[in-house]
């Protein structure tokens, strides 16, 4: 969610608190790798800073993940967008929307916001090419008053990067 639209957010359900709480703890232990929570006072606003993976096109590259969480999560994917600057990828626009399956239609409430950044990280890991979507521009022009990528039909038909 952008900043105009945190304001109208719903708090978190009492099963959602609960779920976010169980997964910060566990985050804490076993923290995936590449992975580090920067910790804030809001449970339903994770920011995660993201490194690049060794060996990979991103390696030595280090990008920021905002997770917003809806009220009634986890029966809902959270919102996670790239900070500024988004890395160059072909699933990944300007905005930092990122145009990836188990964020929007397949998600399910078995998966955590570490499966959600190991997801992420094999998407940038497993790229061969550091460039925007052939539609970026489109689409960034269209996501205008901080629009949600959760509005966007995705249409997912490419696996290769």
């Amino acid at each position: 969610m952008t900043s105009s639209s945190a304001a109208s957010r719903k708090a978190l359900s009492k099963i959602a608190c609960n779920r976010l709480q169980k997964e910060l703890v566990e985050w804490q232990v076993n923290p995936p790798a590449g992975f580090k929570h920067k910790v804030t006072d809001n449970l339903q606003r994770w920011v995660i800073e993201v490194n690049g993976a060794p060996g990979t096109l991103y390696a030595n590259e280090i990008y920021q993940l905002q997770v917003d969480f809806p009220e009634n999560y986890p029966m809902e994917a959270p919102q996670v967008v790239f900070l500024h600057p988004a890395p160059l990828h072909p699933h990944i626009y300007s905005n930092g929307h990122i145009c990836l399956d188990i964020l929007y239609d397949s998600w399910s409430p078995a998966m955590t916001v570490s499966s959600i950044c190991i997801s992420i990280l094999s998407m940038l890991s497993s790229s061969t090419v550091k460039q925007r979507p052939e539609d970026n521009d489109r689409y960034v022009k269209n996501c205008k008053n901080g629009r949600s990528p959760k509005e966007t039909r995705w249409w997912f038909h490419d696996d290769k990067v």
